[in-house]
């Protein structure tokens, strides 16, 4: 089966977050049972990548073009959802899954062109859907947690079916030297405030902070200079490979201040037995379960500095939430072989139509 994933957010390499790394992972995956596999998402405009491709696009005068950067043949252009009937044209595809970022926009040009539709419900941003999801009619939905379900089948009467994100734990498993304190992404939806806050209450504790989303040059300079009077934290750049990063790491933190649909950093560091704090909010009690601490989103940074504080000093609490790590994503939810089982029922059924019907009448 010919199958377009498709999003209005940019891809990797030039853009590294939970969405591009869950959905390469299903691809290749997918791939590697006899699926050819395509991307479609957003042009950036800076790097080789984006130099190369805006080039392409004015010879061209095309919606999009191809290129492997990612490892992946992937489409990009200015406005994806201009190009999706030229993809699918090209690449004959038998199946759209619409990722987060205007899927509305997404999905109805590939029912224009009568090519069926699995959306994949990555968070429940609303606002940025891009139309009204209600005017899809009767998709076949996944859901990348039971907090997404839930929240969609209480706005939309759907009925998504639970697939957890795809974490390889090949290509994040690793020893750790038990150094640091890591935070990735420091951006003020993901907690950047409190994660300050921390280095400032802990200054015998070393910190990594690891970009992630792509900072403007003036939001890098900010960052820069908050984080001058802080000599125990260290900024890295975005890492391709993450085990780079969870090498160091003695224990994760995500005070995100925004729903997480799923929160992939919940689980990524769990299978180096690495224990995460975390916000307890959105779909963070599934991705973190025990293999961690969860703390209320109206917690102060003085219940977080004693939260952080414990896992670092206290080795009998430490060693008991990493022995829930290891437990706790080795679970059969996790595991790829059983995502890839319920992902190639998921697009055999919608590619046939049956999907819905099997729902609505079971």
């Amino acid at each position: 089966m010919n199958i377009l994933f498709m999003t209005a957010h940019p891809l990797l390499p030039q853009m590294v977050g939970g969405l591009q790394r869950s959905s390469a992972q299903l691809a290749e995956g997918l791939m590697a049972r006899g699926h050819q596999v395509f991307f479609l998402g957003a042009l950036m405009p800076d790097g080789w990548i984006g130099k190369r491709d805006r080039l392409l696009l004015k010879l061209t005068r095309k919606p999009a073009v191809k290129d492997h950067a990612g490892g992946l043949p992937t489409y990009r252009g200015w406005h994806p959802w201009d190009a999706v009937g030229h993809v699918c044209r090209k690449e004959r595809i038998d199946l759209c899954v619409v990722l987060a970022m205007q899927p509305v926009k997404m999905a109805q040009q590939a029912q224009r062109h009568d090519i069926p539709v699995v959306m994949m419900l990555q968070d429940v941003e609303y606002h940025q859907h891009g139309g009204d999801f209600a005017r899809l009619g009767p998709v076949p939905c996944v859901a990348n947690s039971r907090f997404t379900a839930d929240r969609f089948r209480k706005d939309f009467a759907l009925d998504p079916i639970v697939i957890y994100p795809m974490v390889d734990g090949a290509k994040y498993r690793t020893e750790t030297t038990r150094e640091n304190v890591t935070f990735i992404n420091p951006h003020p939806k993901k907690g950047l405030d409190l994660a300050l806050d921390l280095a400032r209450n802990c200054p015998d504790i070393p910190f990594a902070f690891v970009e992630g989303w792509p900072l403007t040059p003036e939001d890098k300079a900010s960052l820069m200079e908050r984080l001058a009077p802080l000599p125990n934290v260290t900024l890295h750049p975005t890492a391709q490979d993450m085990r780079d990063v969870y090498g160091k790491a003695k224990l994760v933190l995500a005070p995100s201040q925004w729903e997480e649909a799923f929160g992939r950093i919940g689980l990524e560091p769990q299978f180096s037995g690495i224990p995460v704090i975390a916000t307890r909010i959105g779909g963070f009690p599934e991705s973190v379960g025990e293999g961690g601490v969860l703390l209320d989103r109206t917690a102060d940074s003085g219940e977080w500095t004693a939260a952080l504080r414990r896992l670092w000093d206290d080795d009998a609490f430490y060693e008991e939430k990493k022995a829930a790590a290891l437990a706790h994503c080795a679970q059969p939810c996790f595991a790829i072989s059983h995502q890839l089982d319920q992902w190639e029922r998921v697009i055999t059924q919608a590619a046939q139509g049956s999907l819905q019907a099997e729902k609505v009448n079971g």
